[in-house]
Order: structure tokens, then sequence, then C-alpha cells
């Protein structure tokens, strides 16, 4: 079973040109299947039934499993089968039909249009102008293009068209897609392009270390966490600016499918998460502000005549 389990991540590396991190989820989802038919004795594949999994599955979440895990080990569970299937190994997929345990859905945190205009206007005080100026120009592009992190950390000088401000990205599934820069963007990028040569280049990353080496994910994470510390007083992390820009877009177009492209997102059901958002501020804005939603608040909090 780990032999076929091999074959298939390294199918996925080679073929299919999936990221490490997503090959590292796999291999511990499936390692746990596998841990599980050795405790049933079932030396393979072909011999796990339907029940089989019924019972890995209920077993893990009592284990304390999250549904959202479960969700994701029956997904990486029958992508394994695929391929085993495809390669004559196994002739049926024992996860079919199987669901997860349904899980509560939580909204993303994002910053509302002031706070992220306080958070891109607030200039840094730091003496460190190459810093600064990096700095800055990283949240503008997050902001302003909806960038994952780990396609802003691989972005290449070339990627950047400031002429016709566009910037090309390489996102999930090996996809690129082509995206606009705000003005307030290019004007950081321009300021920053010029600073990074203080950094001496050893490679042609767009955002480098002051060693001139590409900044890694970590480092912009910790750096996004300081800007939202020091200027905000709370936490923030970089999806939260891609949550962020991709709330305010639907806010003001309306154009669901427009954001699923930017976003570059597979299937639109993942981007209608923003839509619930959207229905989420204006829930709150009805309740602060509509007179008779505000009145009924306060009889709540009114002493009863029984008092």
């Amino acid at each position: 079973m780990l032999n076929d389990l091999n074959n298939y991540l390294a199918y996925l590396q080679i073929e299919r040109q999936v990221s490490p991190h997503t090959l590292d989820g796999y291999r511990r989802d499936l390692c746990k299947i596998i841990a599980l038919c050795k405790a049933e004795q079932i030396p393979y594949w072909s011999e796990v039934s339907t029940h089989h999994v019924r019972l890995m599955i209920s077993k893990l979440h009592k284990q304390g499993l999250s549904a959202r895990s479960l969700g994701r080990l029956l997904s990486s569970l029958r992508g394994l089968y695929r391929y085993l299937i495809k390669e004559g190994i196994c002739t049926k997929d024992p996860s079919l039909g199987i669901i997860a345990p349904k899980s509560e859905k939580r909204l993303p945190k994002l910053l509302d249009i002031d706070r992220t205009q306080q958070l891109l206007d607030t200039p840094n005080i730091s003496d460190n102008e190459f810093i600064n100026h990096r700095d800055h120009a990283i949240l503008e592009l997050f902001y302003s293009s909806g960038l994952r992190l780990s396609e802003l950390v691989n972005l290449m000088l070339p990627d950047l068209d400031l002429s016709n401000q566009t910037v090309r990205v390489l996102g999930k599934g090996n996809k690129t897609r082509e995206l606009p820069i705000g003005r307030k963007a290019k004007e950081a990028l321009t300021t920053w392009l010029t600073t990074r040569l203080q950094g001496h280049p050893k490679e042609n990353f767009v955002f480098i270390s002051q060693r001139g080496t590409r900044l890694t994910p970590r480092a912009v994470e910790l750096r996004v966490k300081q800007a939202g510390a020091s200027t905000l007083g709370q936490h923030l992390h970089p999806h939260m600016l891609r949550h962020s820009f991709a709330s305010h877009l639907l806010e003001s177009s309306q154009d669901l499918r427009a954001v699923q492209e930017l976003l570059g997102h597979a299937d639109i059901s993942t981007t209608q998460i923003y839509t619930h958002l959207n229905f989420q501020h204006l829930a709150n804005v009805y309740d602060q502000a509509h007179p008779r939603a505000h009145h009924k608040k306060e009889e709540k909090n009114k002493p009863s005549s029984k008092d």
C-alpha cells in the first residue's frame, strides 16, 4: 500500500506538478488510512471496502479529527483511487458516496474599507528605507490584485508590466492568470524597484531580503503581521488582504464571475463565500442603523415592569 502511495505522489509531483505543501497534505492523510488498514490487517488497496472506509472515518472523528480534515482526507482518498483504477490496480473506489460530517462554515476575516485605507496610507516610521518601500509595495500588491502568498513570493521581474499596470502570476494547478495593478500599487512598486537595487539582488524575484535573496513566505507573513500590529493594533495575515480585495470588489461590482477569475478559483462555489460576507456586512449595518432594528434592541435592554 505504501509503494502504491509513493507512486501516486510521484505521479502528482511529476505529471500534475502539485506543490510540495499539497503533496505533504496528501501523504499525511493517506498514511492515516494505511495505519488504520494495518490495524485491520488489510494488505492491499483493492481489499478496502466501503464499510471499512466508513469505520475509519468514524474512528478518526471520535479521535477528534475535525469535519473539515475528514472531508480533505476523503478527497485525498478519492484522488488516490482514481489513480489506482487508471493504473489497473483497483476496479472501484470504496470511498464514493461517503460524506464527511458537516462542519460549521466559518466566514473569513477581513478588513473593512476604512481600516484597509488606514493600513495602506499610514507611513512606516522605520529608518530602513529598503524595508519600508518593500513592505509598502507588498501590502499594496496584495490588496490591489488579490494575490495568494505563494504567488507573491514567486513573482519574477518579467512578470511585472508596470507600463500596462498588469502582473502575471502562476496560481494553483500551475495555471497562469494576468491581473490588473491599481494606481497606488503601481506607484509603490515603482518606488520599490528602484530601492530594490540597494539590496544587490542575487536573484530575479521581485521581493528580496536585504541579503539579495528571495523573500520567504514566512518572512512576508511576519512583515504583514507587524504592519497590522503597528498600524491597526490587530492580527493581520496575507490572506486577510486577499479576502478584503475580493469582498470589496464584489461589493462594488456585484460581478461574482469576474471576482472568481481574478482570484483564480476553479469553482465559483469557492468565490460565493464573499456573497455571504457581504450579506453579513449588510445585516450588521441594518442592525446598527435601521430605526426599527435599533428600537427593538433598545427595548430588549429596558427593565420590564416586573423588575
